[in-house]
C-alpha cells in the first residue's frame, strides 16, 4: 500500500473525564490506504481524514468477512447481549481495530462508539478479539488483550467528558444490522464511521459487505441467493465533494476494474408510489403515513393511495445508504415513548444522504441536534421520529406527518 501523508494532530490532545474542546491545528505522520478518493485533495478540507477511514472501514469489513466465514461453525462466536441483541466477535473487533488506527494517527479525537468491553471481560473472550483484529492492524505486534480493552472502552460509554460547546469527535457503529449479520447471507450489515468537526458531520464512510447489485423495486435487498452476485460496496462522503460508491469486492480482492460512482437520490415527485423503508421493529400501521396510504410489497401491484413497501432488515445504516443510493425515496423511523435513538445509528447516513441531494430531520422538520447530550454525545432526541427522503418529498411528508401524527 502506498504511503500518504496525514493530519495526526490537527486537534489537540483530549483527555478522559475531562470537557474536551478542539481547535485546529495540523502536524503530519504516514498511514496507509489500499485506494485513492474520487475527488482530488485541493476540493477536501478533510481529505487526509476520509483516506484513514475508508481504509479502516475496508480492513474493519475484511475482519467480518473473515469472522462471518466461521460464525457458523462454533457456537463460542454469537453472544447475547443484556438487551438480547445478538452481537459478535466481529462487533467488538470492528470497534477494537477503528479505535486503535484512528487513536494512533489522531490521538486527540475522542470516539464514541457502541460498545465497551464489559462483556468480553465477564465471558473471557479478548482472546477471540485479538486473534481476529492482529492481521487487520497495521501494527499486529501491538494488538495486545489489554490493548484490546483499552481501544474497545476508547470509544464506550463514561469514555469522555465533553463540553456543552460544538465538539471534534469520531462516531462509529463497529456493525449496524448485528442481527443480519448472525443470519448469514440473510440480511444486510454496515460498518459506519463518521467525524463530526465542531458540531457537524463532514465525513462518513459505510462498508456493507453483503450488498446487493439487484436494484429491482421488488426485490428484497440482500436476501438474494446469488453469492456472486453479492459483491458489497464502499460509500464514501465529505462535505461538499458528494456522496460516491465503489465496489467491496474490487477492493478486497486488490482489483480495481471499477471506477467510484456517484450516488444521487431518486427523483421520486410524488408520495404515492414512491419506495419506502422503514425499521424492522416498527409496522406500517404504527406511523402516520398509514392513515393516508396503504403499504404494498410488490412492485407490479402498486394501485392508487399506495406506497412500495422495500424490506431492507437489518439495522438502520443500510436504510440511509438505500436513499442515498436511489433504491429508496423515504426512510422513516418513529420514536417510541420507550426508545432511544443512539447516535452511530444515524450519523454517518445523515451525511451521505446529504450529499447525495437528500435530506434527514425529525418530524417536525428540525435537523437532528448531535449536541443534544451535551456530556456523552451517545444520543439524540427528534421530535416524532427521524425522517429521510430524496429531498423532493420532504415538506410534503412533513405536512403529511403532522395532519395524522394522531394515529400513534
Amino acid at each position: 500500500m502506498d504511503l500518504l501523508r496525514y493530519s495526526a494532530s490537527r486537534f489537540p490532545a483530549a483527555h478522559p473525564q475531562l470537557p474536551f474542546r478542539t481547535p485546529l491545528r495540523r502536524r503530519f505522520v504516514a498511514v496507509r490506504s489500499s485506494l485513492s478518493l474520487p475527488f482530488p485533495e485541493q476540493k477536501a478540507k478533510y481529505y487526509s481524514e476520509l483516506e484513514a477511514a475508508v481504509d479502516v472501514v475496508e480492513r474493519a469489513c475484511r475482519l467480518c468477512v473473515d469472522v462471518k466465514k466461521s460464525l457458523f461453525s462454533s457456537d463460542g462466536r454469537i453472544l447475547e447481549k443484556n438487551d438480547q441483541t445478538p452481537v459478535t466477535i466481529a462487533d467488538f473487533g470492528v470497534q477494537a481495530l477503528v479505535s486503535l488506527e484512528m487513536n494512533k494517527l489522531f490521538p486527540s479525537i475522542p470516539l464514541v462508539a457502541e460498545e465497551d468491553s464489559a462483556f468480553l471481560r465477564s465471558n473471557n473472550l479478548v482472546g477471540s478479539v485479538v486473534d481476529v483484529v492482529k492481521d487487520k492492524a497495521t501494527l499486529g505486534d501491538e494488538v495486545t488483550e489489554d490493548n484490546i480493552l483499552k481501544a474497545i472502552d476508547r470509544g464506550g460509554k463514561d469514555a469522555y467528558v465533553f463540553a456543552p460547546e460544538p465538539a471534534t469527535y469520531w462516531i462509529l457503529d463497529p456493525i449496524d444490522g448485528t442481527r443480519g449479520f448472525v443470519k448469514g447471507s440473510e440480511a444486510l450489515y454496515v460498518v459506519g464511521l463518521a467525524l463530526v468537526v465542531e458540531g457537524k458531520i463532514v465525513l462518513g464512510v459505510m462498508g456493507c459487505p453483503n450488498w446487493h447489485e439487484d436494484c429491482s423495486d421488488n426485490s428484497i435487498i440482500g436476501v438474494q441467493e446469488n453469492q456472486s452476485s453479492r459483491s458489497g460496496i464502499i460509500m464514501v462522503s465529505h462535505v461538499g465533494c458528494g456522496t460516491w460508491t465503489k465496489r467491496l469486492s474490487d477492493i478486497l480482492s486488490n482489483e480495481s476494474p471499477h471506477t467510484w460512482t456517484r450516488c444521487s437520490v431518486d427523483s421520486c415527485q410524488m408520495v404515492q408510489g414512491a419506495r419506502v423503508t422503514i425499521p424492522e421493529s416498527q409496522t406500517w400501521k404504527s406511523l402516520p403515513l398509514s392513515g393516508l396510504f396503504d403499504a404494498k410489497t410488490d412492485s407490479e401491484n402498486i394501485g392508487e393511495g399506495n406506497i412500495l413497501l422495500l424490506s431492507a432488515c437489518c439495522g438502520s445504516l443500510c436504510k440511509y445508504l438505500m436513499v442515498a443510493s436511489g433504491r429508496a425515496s423515504v426512510y422513516i423511523q418513529g420514536k417510541k415513548a420507550t426508545s432511544i435513538i443512539k447516535v452511530w445509528d444515524h450519523a454517518v447516513g445523515i451525511i451521505c444522504v446529504h450529499e447525495a441531494g437528500g435530506k434527514v430531520t425529525d418530524w417536525e422538520g428540525s435537523s437532528l441536534d448531535f449536541a443534544a447530550d451535551q456530556t456523552e454525545r451517545r444520543l439524540i432526541f427528534p421530535s416524532g421520529g427521524v425522517l429521510v427522503t430524496n429531498g423532493s418529498l420532504h415538506s410534503k411528508i412533513i405536512g403529511m406527518v403532522s395532519s395524522n401524527s394522531s394515529v400513534l
